[in-house]
């Protein structure tokens, strides 16, 4: 999963180093629903990159990695950021790795298997201790399950992974999120998105809303709904379970 880009924004940016793609997943789900955005990278190497790039307010480092050991890295992030807060990620039975890790300036660990909620309130104290905390999430940023979506710089991920959307799909996306759950006519869409009364309007929104489902949906469960003869909803995940 790329990293999402606009490197100096006003949100908390978390860098997740994690060679497993499902950890690094649901890892950058559960720090965009605390209202971060996430950077997730599987190794190293990229680790080291994507910290010079988008300057990460904290860091969650899993310990053994592919290519450099988790402390390598640790020590390298130290070296160009002493005061870079560290969160890391070891095996329950790696005591020696925790303790080397600790004593080469990680904040603080948790060990595998954890729970998500655990982490992000680990995170959240790295961040206020460092005084991140006081960067808010920007308001034109919209998480809805694991959906974000980012007005300011019109990108779309989901579960972490960039969506492209042409324009009109964007706008379209960014009407449905501002109104959650909500059931939105094709009248009101056509109003909001477009502007005006177009002969067959109807089914220009029909054929907008089946091209985001295939972008947005795809591969996943869906999160874009019709009500039938009413309109459109987006909703989470765990709304339709």
């Amino acid at each position: 999963m790329a990293g999402i880009s606009g490197t100096r924004s006003g949100q908390v940016r978390v860098l997740i180093v994690d060679d497993e793609p499902a950890l690094t997943e649901v890892l950058s789900v559960a720090v965009s629903e605390a209202g971060w955005r996430p950077y997730p990278v599987p190794d190293g190497h990229s680790a080291l990159r994507e910290a010079r790039r988008c300057a990460p307010h904290a860091v969650v480092l899993d310990g053994m990695l592919p290519d450099l050991d988790g402390i390598q890295v640790l020590r390298r992030l130290r070296y160009e950021n002493p005061e870079l807060p560290v969160l890391m990620l070891t095996a329950r039975d790696a005591v020696e790795h925790r303790l080397d890790g600790l004593g080469n300036g990680a904040d603080d660990y948790v060990t595998k298997p954890f729970s998500l909620q655990e982490v992000v309130l680990r995170l959240r104290g790295l961040l206020r201790r460092s005084g991140a905390e006081r960067v808010r999430t920007d308001d034109s940023v919209r998480v809805l399950g694991d959906l974000l979506v980012a007005a300011e710089s019109r990108e779309v991920h989901r579960g972490g992974a960039a969506v492209a959307l042409t324009a009109k799909e964007f706008d379209l996306l960014s009407l449905l999120m501002e109104h959650p759950r909500q059931v939105l006519s094709k009248a009101q869409i056509l109003d909001r998105v477009w502007s005006s009364s177009f002969d067959g309007g109807g089914n220009l929104v029909e054929v907008y809303i089946s091209s985001l489902r295939r972008k947005i949906d795809r591969g996943r469960a869906p999160m874009i709904h019709t009500v039938r003869g009413l309109g459109y909803a987006i909703r989470p995940v765990e709304d339709g379970r």
